[in-house]
């Protein structure tokens, strides 16, 4: 039976890998590579009020997605604005 013995040096490199491992997935992406928008980032995005934004949609001028209780819009539209 062969037995390894992990040492205190092998735990922390461990543990720095997955640290950055974790980083990684959870870091912000870019503007860029953003799919969707929630409706603060579009309102920041393009310097409206949370009002006007709703009339945008009220009107059908601005295409969004609903989804349970949160408002998405697509980064492509922001783009064409």
């Amino acid at each position: 039976m062969v037995i390894d013995l992990i040492t205190p040096e092998d735990l922390n490199e461990f543990r720095n890998l997955l640290l950055n491992d974790l980083k990684q997935l959870i870091k912000p992406q870019t503007q860029q590579g953003k799919q969707w928008l929630k409706s603060y980032e579009f309102r920041k995005a393009l310097n409206i009020s949370a009002g006007t934004l709703q009339n945008l949609r009220i009107n059908g001028t601005l295409a969004f997605t609903k989804i349970g209780g949160l408002i998405y819009y697509k980064y492509s539209t922001l783009k064409k604005s």
